[in-house]
């Protein structure tokens, strides 16, 4: 992992302990305790998955960077270990946290494109001023403490790939892993570097049912090239020699081996609960106090 990350706010000021992290939201919660009880919210990770399938639909209307995308993830879920959700109006801040993660990532949209695309997309939820986006990009700002550089683990996937001898559809895997990541709190809890073993460690080894979401043991190994079956000798089993190498490069490494594991089963709960996830409920509890306290307006 470069050392630019430990010595960045990211590090030194965005990166908890579990203990840490509810704590921080215990008392965030105990602030209004009956704003709380009033208006009650799906699980965290389902209202992530929401947050993310709202940010990635407004990306590809702009033609947004996957890391432009990340980033606004990862803002967003800063922000809101500062600020009680049910005091947002979060269509709002999900188009403002874009917005800004795009000029971060050195992709900027023009506000004005931004808002179109967002009042299209929750045309109930997004005012036509475009004033109300700048005024909350400097709330965004104010509340992260103009801490916004991210590192993310896609770096490090990109140069573990030829170290490790991963095949394109493993990069894939993995890289899809690291953008689920997103969906947890794992931006908060461990290092990026961390997040990238995981996702490789799961693309290796496990394989993700894109109908149920959750993650289920490889049945079968890929067919072997042309060139091997031709040959007399027995076919060399890919995948299993480069699960090999991993993990004997994972335990002559440096890398936290009980932190990599924590993560990889972090990102499993994620799919296990994935299957509980329902767009509508989501889009009703917000409603349901965005509109009652008028934070559409």
């Amino acid at each position: 992992m470069a050392a630019s990350f430990w010595a960045s706010t990211q590090f030194l000021n965005w990166h908890f302990s579990r203990t840490e992290l509810q704590e921080i939201r215990d008392e965030l919660e105990n602030g209004d305790p009956a704003l709380i009880q009033q208006y009650t919210l799906p699980d965290r990770r389902l209202l992530s998955i929401f947050f993310s399938q709202q940010l990635v639909k407004l990306g590809k209307r702009m033609s947004v960077r996957q890391q432009a995308l990340a980033t606004a993830q990862v803002y967003v879920r800063r922000f809101y270990i500062k600020v009680d959700l049910r005091s947002t109006n979060p269509y709002l801040i999900l188009a403002t946290a874009l917005y800004l993660a795009c000029k971060m990532e050195e992709s900027p949209q023009h506000i004005r494109a931004v808002v179109e695309q967002a009042r299209n997309m929750w045309p109930d939820f997004i005012p036509s001023d475009i004033a109300r986006l700048g005024e909350l990009e400097f709330y965004l700002i104010s509340e992260m403490n103009s801490q916004l550089i991210i590192h993310h683990p896609y770096r490090t996937l990109q140069d573990l790939q030829s170290r490790l001898s991963l095949g394109q559809d493993d990069v894939s895997l993995a890289w899809s892993i690291i953008n689920d990541h997103y969906l947890t709190d794992l931006p908060l809890l461990v290092a990026p570097h961390v997040v990238a073993v995981a996702a490789i460690l799961l693309a290796l080894t496990l394989k993700p049912t894109h109908t149920g979401n959750v993650l289920t043991s490889l049945g079968s190994s890929p067919q072997v090239s042309n060139d091997s079956s031709q040959t007399g000798s027995a076919p060399v089993n890919a995948p299993q020699r480069r699960v090999e190498d991993f993990v004997k490069w994972l335990a002559e490494g440096e890398v936290d081996v009980e932190a990599v594991a924590d993560t990889s089963q972090e990102i499993i709960s994620l799919y296990d609960i994935w299957d509980q996830y329902s767009e509508k409920t989501c889009k009703e509890q917000i409603s349901r106090f965005v509109k009652a306290r008028g934070l559409d307006k």
